[in-house]
């Protein structure tokens, strides 16, 4: 059973900086990518930055620029480093993991249970 658990949200002001983290109850070397989507009231859950074992990351154009993702694979943490926050960044974020269940690659999504991150003023 692998376990994710974000932390970081709040309320912050625009144009302020929130650091979220995502740690994983097993090695995240097991994990195909990690990333962080987020889902605002009345809108589908989308993809805000993911990154792969290899480093390579795939990051929304909405937040380019002003969100970072990282991973510190000795610690089994995922970060998402968000600068210039606006109102429209407000949403529920969470922590997702693709991990991998065989040899030719296939994977299941795992989820975290959600950090809320409120922009106002």
């Amino acid at each position: 059973q692998v376990q994710l658990v974000e932390s970081g949200g709040g309320l912050v002001q625009p144009g302020g900086s929130l650091r979220l983290s995502c740690a994983a109850s097993r090695s995240i070397a097991n994990f195909k990518a990690m990333g962080w989507y987020r889902q605002a009231p009345g809108n589908q859950r989308e993809l805000v930055a993911q990154i792969s074992t290899d480093g390579t990351t795939n990051v929304a154009e909405s937040v380019k620029g002003r969100f970072t993702i990282s991973r510190d694979e000795a610690k089994n943490m995922v970060y998402l480093q968000m600068d210039r926050l606006n109102a429209e960044d407000t949403a529920v974020y969470y922590c997702n993991a693709q991990f991998v269940v065989n040899v030719e690659g296939a994977f299941v999504n795992i989820w975290g249970q959600g950090t809320q991150v409120t922009v106002s003023s």
